[in-house]
Order: structure tokens, then sequence, then C-alpha cells
């Protein structure tokens, strides 16, 4: 076998191959021999069909079989000859015999070589955040809404009301699609609807007909309405007010604290705010770290790799979205760019594990699966349970061993500390 490589491209090569026919012509013999043992050709004794008849009747898919399976085998010799590492599979072209001689050329692109740079350089900002008692009280605040109760009164509607109403709107007398609504409930002051139908809705009471314009912004996903004044002619069925519920034992216990009371739930909350913030903390410093490592790092990618996370990002959209028939999938071209980042990333974080020899420890493994599981209410058996089963520490190891590159970088980088509170820091 003769192997010769070109290089068409910063990553693309065609491998040009060589092999004697004989060696092939061989192969096709031995084959039809071994079917010619099994074969039942009508006329013919099983064993005893003429070799003539055997090759009249399987030669050529024979012969067609041979040459894939030469075709994979020397494509898969010659790489390692080459010492190439393929992106994917090759695209096999131009096959002919030439005397005795058959050829054929294999267009692949192979992976990038990279030698990371800008590790010791990468600047890194660690958010410090402090939760205090105001930060507290604002989380049990918004929890308390969720507990909120509505009781119908008897007087105009005000800012904190809900109205509940019917309504039509029309551009020019003509209804508007999306804006008719029955039995509609429209909290004021939570920016639920448009502003003016929010003004329009102050200061009415039950049984009310009323009528108002409402300027539509201009940036409005629908495009006929941005910009546009749209009257809308609504019925007001009633107007309710919020209670909240005081902030006790019997509250704590809405949120199944049932021993130890306020303070207890008090804890309980102060301790899931400390996890999102731990949580995004981890999400910011990884987005730092890998926007730098990027920065640092310029590469072509294979196009091979691209197109096939641009496929997985597709499927996966389809996934959230509920759709199963791929003629209403998004374009995959949408997801280009986030997919040549994927790429890219993986790429580079897989040269770092390779180059520092970072490796996964059950500690680091068991550590990154109790992250996945806090919060739930069984969350010690959701550990175990992931810990024991192969099929999903499989499927978990790739990211927990990422999340230790990661931790290297920032180990590594230049990290400067940044004082935060909770609440400016989680609606930031």
């Amino acid at each position: 076998m003769q192997v010769t490589v070109e290089s068409t491209g910063t990553l693309e090569r065609k491998l040009r191959i060589e092999l004697p026919v004989q060696r092939i012509e061989e192969e096709v013999d031995s084959r039809l021999k071994a079917v010619g043992k099994k074969a039942k050709i009508k006329g013919f004794r099983p064993g005893k069909v003429p070799a003539r008849v055997v090759r009249q009747r399987y030669g050529k898919q024979i012969r067609e079989e041979v040459l894939a399976d030469l075709m994979q085998k020397t494509y898969s010799d010659a790489v390692t000859q080459k010492k190439l590492q393929p992106a994917g599979a090759p695209r096999i072209e131009e096959q002919n015999e030439d005397g005795g001689t058959f050829k054929y050329v294999a267009t692949l692109e192979v992976m990038p070589e990279i030698k990371l740079a800008g590790i010791d350089k990468l600047k890194i900002e660690k958010p410090d955040v402090s939760i205090d008692d105001s930060d507290l009280d604002a989380m049990i605040d918004k929890l308390r809404e969720q507990k909120a109760t509505w009781a119908e009164v008897d007087r105009p509607s005000r800012d904190g009301d809900r109205v509940v109403c019917d309504f039509t709107g029309t551009l020019k007398g003509e209804p508007i699609q999306g804006g008719t609504g029955t039995s509609v409930p429209v909290e004021l002051g939570q920016g639920q609807m448009l502003a003016d139908f929010e003004k329009g809705l102050t200061g009415v009471k039950a049984g009310d007909d009323t009528t108002f314009k409402v300027k539509f912004p201009k940036d409005y996903h629908a495009e006929d309405l941005q910009g546009k004044k749209v009257d809308f002619a609504v019925h007001v069925q009633r107007v309710e007010e919020k209670t909240l519920p005081d902030v006790d034992d019997a509250f704590a216990e809405l949120f199944n604290v049932t021993e130890g009371g306020i303070e207890k739930f008090r804890a309980d909350v102060r301790e899931n705010m400390e996890r999102e913030a731990r949580t995004k903390i981890k999400g910011d410093l990884r987005e730092q770290v890998m926007s730098g490592l990027l920065d640092a790092n310029p590469f072509e990618i294979p196009n091979t790799l691209k197109h096939q996370e641009m496929h997985a990002m597709q499927h996966e959209a389809m996934h959230r979205m509920g759709v199963e028939d791929h003629s209403q999938a998004p374009p995959m071209e949408q997801f280009a760019e986030a997919a040549e980042k994927r790429v890219r990333l993986g790429l580079l974080l897989r040269q770092l594990i390779a180059d520092e020899k970072l490796t996964l420890d059950e500690a680091r493994l068991r550590a990154h699966v109790e992250e996945l599981c806090a919060g739930y209410e069984s969350a010690d058996e959701m550990v175990d349970m992931y810990l024991k089963s192969p099929d999903i520490r499989r499927q978990i190891e790739p990211a927990a061993l990422e999340q230790v590159a990661v931790d290297w970088l920032i180990e590594h980088g230049k990290v400067k500390p940044r004082k935060v509170g909770f609440t400016e820091y989680m609606n930031s």
C-alpha cells in the first residue's frame, strides 16, 4: 500500500491511497469460495455449484463488499501511518483502477494542534457575596407574595390590586390578533400588561365598562402593532385586594417547616440564598475563564465538529420546545456561533486536561453530584443512586472533569475579589 498526504487547507487533508488489484482479487476469490460452499442455486446441489456460476451470481456484490472493507481498513492504516488525527469520517472519492493498481482519495479534516497560551494572564473577578438581614427580609417578602390571598373589594382599583376583566382590542375598528381576553386577572403595578393598559384599569370598580387607548412600543414583537395606538373596550368583573400572610410559625408551615418555627424557616431561606449565590458565582467564574481562554487562544476548528454540534443543539432546542417534526425545527444556521464556541472550548479544555494530566477522583465526583442534587428533599438518596449507577456516572463524569479544569484555571489565573450584596448581585 502506498500513501501520500496533501494539505488542501488549514485542517483539510487529502490521502491518496494505492493498493494492488491482486489483493482485491484474492479476497474476492476467497469470499466466493466460502459463498459457493453454502450457496443454494436452483439446479445445483449445495456445495456443488460451479465457481463460474457463483461468480456470475455473487461476484459484483462481493467485489463491492471487499472494496468497502479494504478501503475502510487501508484508510485506518494510512491515518496511523501518517500520524493523523481525524476530526470525523472521511469523504471517499476518485476511485479507479489503473492497470494492476486500485487508487482512491480520502478527504478528511484533522484535529487542530493546540498550544495553550495566556493562562497565567487570565483576569478573573470573583464576587464576594454577603447576605444581610435586609436581603433575607426581601426574599421572605417574595415568598409571602407567593402565598398571598385575594379578596373582592367594593372600591376603585389602585396600585397593587388585581382587576379581573374582559377586553377587546381594535385597530381602526378591526380586532387585533391576540387582543381579546375573558376573565383575565391583571395585577396593577407588576408590569404584567403594557403601561397604558394598567393605567386604564386604575380607578375602575366592579361592573364598570370603559374604553381607553394603548400605545404599543416601537419594538413590539408584532410588527403590525409597533408604535400603533389600539382602542380597548373593557368590562370589569371585579376588583380584588391582596393580603400577605404574617411571618410567623404558621407561615413557616406553608413551606413544610414543621419544627423550629420561623427561626428555622429563616435559616432555611438563608441557606437557599447562599446556595443560589454559589451557583451564580460558579457560573460567572466559568464564563470569565472561558472568555479569557478563548480570547488568548484563537484557532480554526474542524467544520465536521461544528456541524455535529449545530445538529446536537438543534435537537436540544426541539426537545425543549416539545417539537418532534423535524420540518418544524429551528434552522441549524442559528446555532452556528454558539456551536463554534462550544467546540472551541471543548478542545481547549481537553488540551488543558491532557497537558496538566488532570484527573477526576471520587471525592470531586461526589462533590459535583452533591451540587446537582442540593435542594431536593431526598438529596442524600439521589447522590447515592447517581454514584452507584454506571450509566449515570458516565453521563456526569465529563462535566465533573471539565469543572476540575475550570477550577485549575481559576487557581492559576489572576483573581481579584469584589464585595457585593446578595440582592444587587443576583439582580445583575
